[in-house]
């Protein structure tokens, strides 16, 4: 089937089956593409053509199919403006998050408008061939973002979403899950030092690496995206989830 973009919705939770009670098992931002595998009543199932990623959203949501973006958000979260092009624009309480892919449609000053009458800064957004090696800057971004399993964003993110973000916002692929990521490039499995960059894995969970002695990471237990001790994080898992580093490589 036809290949989908949201348009009204700025973020969409991909559900693990079709009903509202499943559980996210990721999301879908805005301007990323996506194909309609099938559907059913109240369900789309579909494919997001980035990581491939299989779940199902609400067909209550709208889409479009032209739509060709050419810039991207740089920033934690864009604040949205509402507005005619004529007019003075007003603040609203929506936000278009990190690496989410816009169309310009129109310029004044300093905004841009990439849906009618909605707009963001001009600041806020890079050409989509853009790319910026400084993961550090990046995932710092997310510092003290909710943890939220399946999330991407500001509202909330998990582990791998956190190293997927980073791949994304430079054009490259990276799975959604951390049972793939692990496979991506050949590693070790113990390691006496650390060195800025190295991606850590456990069964379930990864982190970051920002230099000899610290990574990041979206943790469970602290319901948020921490900097944390290598060594510390390393032993305190060990201990209350009984988990022993399976893989390191570098970023």
């Amino acid at each position: 089937m036809q290949n989908n973009f949201f348009n009204k919705s700025l973020l969409v939770d991909v559900l693990e089956k079709p009903n509202n009670n499943s559980k996210v098992s990721s999301q879908i931002t805005y301007g990323e593409k996506f194909k309609i595998l099938s559907k059913n009543k109240n369900f789309y199932k579909v494919k997001n053509l980035y990581d491939n990623y299989i779940g199902y959203i609400s067909k209550k949501i709208k889409t479009k199919k032209v739509f060709k973006p050419t810039h991207k958000i740089k920033i934690l979260k864009s604040q949205i403006y509402f507005g005619p092009y004529e007019k003075k624009k007003r603040l609203s309480n929506k936000f278009l998050p990190f690496g989410s892919e816009l169309e310009i449609i129109k310029k004044e000053k300093n905004f841009i408008m990439f849906e009618k009458n909605q707009w963001i800064k001009l600041n806020d957004v890079r050409l989509n061939s853009f790319r910026d090696k400084n993961f550090v800057k990046i995932l710092k971004l997310f510092i003290n973002c909710p943890y939220k399993w399946g999330g991407k964003t500001f509202h909330g993110i998990d582990c791998s979403a956190l190293i997927q973000v980073y791949y994304k916002y430079n054009n490259k692929f990276f799975p959604r899950d951390t049972i793939e990521q692990i496979k991506q490039k050949k590693g070790i499995i113990i390691k006496k030092k650390f060195k800025k960059g190295d991606i850590i894995f456990w069964k379930g969970h990864v982190a970051v690496c920002i230099n000899s002695n610290n990574l990041i990471h979206a943790y469970g237990p602290k319901k948020k995206v921490v900097v944390m001790s290598i060594q510390k994080t390393i032993k305190r898992i060990e201990k209350s989830a009984k988990l022993k580093v399976k893989k390191i490589f570098s970023i």
